[in-house]
């Protein structure tokens, strides 16, 4: 199933972003991505590095074994379910997976309780 070429909400002024679509990948180098990610601080455990080709893989395959993604990044983890599931209906896992994936935990992420409007922004 194609997404069509159009933006989603036809008053954005966002492109339609269709050629995620088109571009698999396969997590071949998440390992080594996130390794370097760990050395300029983000902090994944070593469980979290060690996981990390299979979690990739995992979240996107809603028939999948995802027990250790819930694990590692669920409600015991963060406080919400993981949500697993192919993102954009095509069979091979695409960036447009991977960016609504990212765009979907962006909002679960942040504390709001913590947060404190200022009037003057």
């Amino acid at each position: 199933m194609m997404p069509s070429p159009r933006a989603v909400v036809p008053e954005s002024v966002m492109p339609p972003y269709g050629f995620l679509f088109n571009a698999e990948i396969d997590g071949k180098y998440i390992e080594d991505v996130m390794s370097t990610h760990a050395l300029v601080g983000v902090p994944y455990s070593e469980e979290m590095l060690a996981n990390g080709k299979a979690d990739f893989a995992a979240q996107a395959d809603p028939n999948g074994d995802s027990a250790g993604v819930e694990e590692r990044y669920g409600a015991d983890a963060f406080g919400r379910a993981v949500n697993v599931r192919n993102f954009d209906g095509q069979p091979q896992l695409t960036e447009a997976d991977a960016l609504i994936a990212y765009i979907q935990v962006l909002g679960t992420m942040v504390d709001f309780t913590t947060f404190t409007p200022d009037m003057d922004r």
